[in-house]
């Protein structure tokens, strides 16, 4: 089991051909190795990378029940640390759009084009990937081929910047008054947003807290001789009540977030 975890990760991390021979030419550690093996590891999902990595961790430390409930915690992990990057990097764009917006709406009063707005409004926004999503919303609402957007608020914005200028082109009201409309939702929304994650701190931080008390618990066993790893990977009762206590843990943090996320909505 544990050569296997290492043979499949080892086998995840092995740069390619070309890799290998700008390497052999002296492209070292910083040259085109290290790029193609970020490449790599770049491509796959966080989940996966963290569940291999904590698995093969486990493996190599102690058994293979450690090695999969190791792999199963370290891929939980994974999937929230790459929830709250991307939550954060929505509100980022959300943020340039709002800015980009707002540099739109005093182009537009200012007597240019659409297009042209869009174009001197885009170096507001200072995200790229805000400054793609409007500009094509504005330019062409519903129509041109859009961008790949993940499901999420950031969609949810872009969507609501396109419908505005749709509305505008359909009806011949103000863009500018539309686009201010749509400005002051996105603000409002992001201003909500921090707010009621600043009211959710204290019980998240309290879930946090509660989930590292096993480990404690197990550093406290073992500060006074109990042996508590030991009972809990090598004695039958130990592992199943290892499993249920993963498993319950795990249940917990995942109801506690739940709730967490109702509440953020």
């Amino acid at each position: 089991m544990t050569a296997a975890l290492l043979v499949a990760a080892a086998l995840l991390a092995w740069p390619d051909g070309g890799a290998r021979v700008r390497w052999r030419l002296g492209a070292g550690p910083r040259g085109g190795a290290a790029r193609e093996l970020g490449a790599v590891l770049g491509g796959l999902p966080v989940v996966v990378v963290a569940g291999i990595s904590g698995a093969a961790i486990g493996a190599v430390a102690s058994t293979w029940l450690v090695a999969a409930l190791a792999g199963i915690c370290s891929a939980v992990a994974g999937h929230s640390w790459s929830a709250v990057r991307r939550r954060s990097r929505d509100e980022a764009d959300i943020a340039g759009l709002a800015d980009g917006l707002a540099a739109l709406g005093a182009e537009l009063r200012a007597g240019r084009s659409p297009e042209d707005a869009a174009r001197l409004a885009a170096a507001a926004s200072g995200r790229p990937r805000s400054v793609q999503a409007m500009t094509l919303a504005v330019r062409a609402p519903g129509t041109g081929p859009a961008p790949p957007l993940p499901v999420g608020a950031f969609a949810e914005a872009v969507a609501r910047i396109s419908v505005a200028a749709e509305l505008s082109m359909r009806t011949g009201c103000s863009l500018a008054t539309v686009i201010a409309a749509v400005e002051d939702d996105l603000r409002a929304r992001l201003g909500r947003g921090q707010e009621l994650r600043s009211l959710t701190a204290g019980p998240r931080a309290s879930v946090a807290l509660l989930a590292g008390l096993p480990v404690l618990g197990l550093a406290m066993g073992s500060g006074v001789g109990a042996h508590p790893w030991h009972v809990l990977t090598a004695t039958g009762g130990g592992q199943l009540l290892l499993v249920l206590g993963v498993a319950f843990e795990l249940a917990g943090i995942s109801w506690s977030a739940r709730l967490t996320a109702r509440a953020l909505r």
